[in-house]
């Protein structure tokens, strides 16, 4: 565990606090807002705008950070909106301005995550990137366990209190922000990079490090976007395991089950990718996908669902955190944020293509073809990984 540096602890526990806060609020989030009066319609719209602001913000502040050569400052206040925001929620029910909350909890997101994951990156070395970005995966992901798991005890307890839900929520996030105290900026990182012109500067300029980055950056990139593309929202599997016949608390329930396997393997599968390759461990995850959608899409049984919400526990531990050490071994160094900014921003947008697409084939050919067509996607992708992408590092990035 030599490699799990202090700040490493502080970041993953920061995660941590505000993962808890933030699933606390995601199985509740539907009821809350139509008992507020969202219809359906509202509620997606607001939805869509949330993940395009935390998307297109993600490019420019990863840069922002790497311009000014600084990070700890881009986590204290990212996480800082990303707490606020959930009091906020339950202050007003005016749609402008729960509008405006969700708003700042995803701007929070962009605002941290390029130069979160670039100290991560800082901290480790191209030998360790899986087992240190799987680790803070994991402490991440436990959030995800520990926050609807205390949701649902809350409202067994006070059935229907959602606004107070918000409040309480608040807890973790107040010491989410009590922890980025605790992180300074290295002295190398203070080292200003020159910004001279005003296209640096400009919300969109991140785009531009598509065209200089490396080759093997955009290879890498595009295979998983591509995959992005059919990778739709949980809910559609939620939505599968209710159509299976599980009651509303055994979906929370599976849900959480699905978490807990995240978080126990996403370690694990780190310190695998460390020794035998990050590439051979996301294309075996991307393989669990593929069969893990096709399951879906010719099981119904609630047996078989959950031995597929397992599965699909298995390959995100295998691809989230993984992904992201890969891209962090191939850019140079001084971009890392923006690389990895720019890759999460489009990534995001493609993450609402996805669940868009995915919900016009469910209406017109089934859940069914959903799955098959999902599955089939994801099988060509890692095709492509496993034969026309190298596993190289740059060697330039240290």
């Amino acid at each position: 565990m030599k490699s799990i540096t202090r700040t490493i602890w502080i970041l993953s526990l920061v995660s941590l606090f505000t993962d808890t806060a933030s699933e606390m609020l995601y199985p509740i989030m539907p009821f809350y807002l139509r008992s507020i009066g969202f219809s359906v319609v509202l509620i997606g719209v607001l939805e869509g705008v949330a993940e395009a602001t935390a998307g297109l913000s993600k490019g420019y502040f990863g840069k922002l950070s790497d311009s000014s050569g600084r990070r700890v400052p881009f986590v204290r206040v990212g996480y800082a909106l990303s707490a606020i925001s959930k009091p906020m929620m339950a202050i007003l029910i005016l749609p402008l301005w729960v509008f405006a909350a969700r708003t700042i909890d995803r701007i929070g997101k962009g605002v941290r995550t390029g130069a979160r994951d670039a100290i991560l990156s800082d901290e480790a070395t191209p030998q360790t990137k899986g087992k240190v970005f799987g680790f803070h995966r994991s402490m991440d992901t436990l959030g995800a366990v520990l926050g609807p798991a205390l949701a649902l005890l809350f409202l067994h307890l006070h059935p229907e209190s959602y606004r107070a839900l918000f409040f309480i929520a608040f807890i973790p996030g107040l010491l989410a922000i009590a922890a980025t105290l605790l992180l300074s900026d290295k002295d190398k990182a203070k080292v200003k990079q020159p910004t001279t012109s005003k296209s640096h500067r400009s919300f969109f300029s991140f785009i531009g490090y598509w065209r200089v980055s490396p080759a093997r950056y955009r290879e890498v990139a595009v295979g998983l976007l591509a995959f992005t593309l059919f990778n739709s929202s949980d809910v559609f599997l939620l939505l599968k395991a209710k159509q299976a016949g599980l009651s509303d608390t055994a979906v929370i329930g599976i849900y959480i089950f699905y978490n807990l396997v995240y978080a126990l393997f996403s370690f694990p599968m780190g310190i695998l990718a460390d020794r035998i390759g990050l590439k051979r461990v996301l294309v075996v995850g991307l393989c669990i996908f593929a069969a893990t959608y096709l399951g879906m899409g010719y099981f119904a049984s609630s047996y078989a669902i959950a031995a597929m919400f397992f599965l699909y526990g298995i390959y995100a531990a295998a691809t989230e955190g993984i992904s992201k050490a890969w891209i962090t071994n191939i850019a140079d160094k001084k971009d890392t944020a923006t690389a990895i900014g720019t890759f999460t921003g489009f990534q995001s947008i493609c993450t609402m293509l996805a669940s868009s697409l995915a919900g016009i084939i469910w209406m017109t050919l089934g859940a069914s073809a959903t799955f098959t067509i999902t599955g089939i996607a994801a099988a060509v992708v890692a095709s492509y990984f496993a034969f026309f992408v190298g596993n190289g590092t740059n060697t330039n990035s240290r």
